[in-house]
């Protein structure tokens, strides 16, 4: 989580442990952008202390405003000027280089402290208005975290929409060594791949991994023990528990939105179902009973209902549950797919991200957006075996499994399906990400 102090100039408009093993380093690479950008400059900030910083924190701004796809930054060197702040800001030399907005800084040391200021103005250039200002302090590792909050900032400013750069996501690696050994991890970095960490590393398979509503825990399942069970692991401290040791499956731990209850799959009474349990007073409650298979449950954004998969009508379809007291009702939400699979709300509700396989011929599978209301759906992906997407917090992007070049990686969309956007990995097979909450 993110722990530097602020001072801002004006009111704002957005007011682990790791093991010593090689980690899978992820580098965003654009794959698809908007047609018409929005222009941006954003000027090298001024270093005004002494040696070398070891971070760029306008690099990690620009580069977080041009990976959504959504800017262009334009070049230094077709800059005019290199305003520092405010007072060195003539707009009349960004219009004439046909830019909607400008973003200066400066950085320097805190006096008396080793502590790292940085002071950044973001300008409206058509309106000629000073948007934000800020002063932001941290220690020198902390620079990629305030250059993340900057973009934060400009982001929610420009498009209305709240900023995800400051968020992470978990992952798993496979990394085959030879017929009977191979390794597993998983891995939590950046929502940019950067600053990986290792918090399990396993000779047996890593599942499902899950974040807790706060951030500040993850469920995943592991096979360490020969069998799958489901294991809850703190991520600043690495102590974890096993929450099940059922007969067969132990499978899809997924929060529930007041981070009190895991929802998962278990078979330890014939067929797969679905099942809550209550991490307050370890109750389980059996959601379905049904002699199909019912899977890969989620949860709705007002924790009443949850979604599932199950074969019950003879093909993979997705279902909807609403939890009541006393029954439990049962609704498809999938019909015009041969096989629809890891069905998701949107924040809004109301659109549900998916897996589809569109007929018994076709061979691949995508990943979808249908409204429910209008049954309208849309194809996000062109790639050929999507499958685990998860949804940014702000719902502005979807980050899932594929595979490129014969290896795992891990892609991202838009919701509109504009943008898109690669994470290959240096090491091994990527799949399963998680995309964290907001973490501040």
């Amino acid at each position: 989580m993110i722990n530097f102090k602020r001072a801002s100039s004006l009111i704002l408009l957005l007011v682990s442990i790791g093991f010593s093993v090689a980690k899978a380093e992820l580098s965003i690479q654009i794959t698809q952008g908007i047609d018409n950008p929005i222009p941006i400059a954003v000027v090298p900030f001024t270093w005004e202390g002494s040696g070398v910083l070891f971070e760029d924190v306008a690099e990690i701004v620009k580069n977080d405003l041009e990976q959504v796809g959504e800017f262009r930054a334009l070049s230094p060197s077709n800059m005019l000027a290199m305003p520092r702040e405010e007072r060195e800001v003539y707009y009349r030399d960004w219009n004439v280089l046909a830019q909607d907005y400008l973003l200066v800084g400066r950085i320097q040391r805190s006096p008396g402290s080793q502590l790292i200021q940085v002071q950044y103005e973001f300008f409206d250039i058509n309106r000629e208005l000073k948007l934000a200002g800020e002063v932001l302090t941290g220690t020198e590792s902390q620079l990629r975290d305030i250059g993340h909050e900057i973009s934060n900032v400009v982001y929610e400013l420009v498009t209305g929409t709240r900023g995800a750069f400051t968020t992470e996501i978990l992952y798993v690696v496979s990394e085959y060594v030879n017929p009977e050994l191979s390794y597993f991890r998983l891995e939590k970095s950046d929502y940019d791949g950067q600053r990986a960490q290792v918090l399990l590393e396993s000779r047996e398979p890593i599942m499902s991994p899950s974040w807790s509503p706060n951030g500040l825990e993850i469920a995943y399942v592991s096979f360490e023990t020969d069998l799958p069970r489901i294991y809850i692991q703190n991520i600043a401290t690495g102590q974890r528990r096993q929450i099940t040791n059922y007969p067969n499956i132990n499978s899809s731990p997924v929060w529930s939105p007041d981070g009190t209850k895991l929802a998962m799959v278990l078979s330890k009474d014939g067929s797969p179902d679905i099942y809550v349990q209550d991490l307050i007073n370890n109750q389980l409650m059996r959601v379905t009973d049904h002699p199909a298979i019912d899977t890969e449950p989620a949860w709705s954004k007002d924790g009443k209902s949850l979604v599932f998969m199950s074969d019950r009508t003879g093909q993979p379809q997705i279902y909807q549950m609403e939890l009541g007291a006393n029954s439990y009702d049962v609704e498809r939400l999938t019909y015009d797919c041969f096989h629809c699979a890891k069905g998701q709300f949107l924040p809004d509700g109301v659109n549900l991200v998916h897996v589809r396989r569109e007929t018994r011929q076709s061979t691949q599978y995508h990943i979808a957006i249908m409204n429910t209301e209008t049954l309208r759906v849309i194809t996000l992906t062109s790639t050929s075996f999507d499958e685990s997407p998860s949804v940014a917090p702000n719902g502005s992007m979807i980050m899932y499994g594929t595979k490129f070049e014969g290896r795992g990686v891990l892609d991202a969309v838009s919701i509109d399906g504009r943008v898109k956007f690669r994470l290959p990995s240096s090491i091994g097979d990527v799949r399963e990400p998680a995309w964290s909450p907001f973490l501040n």
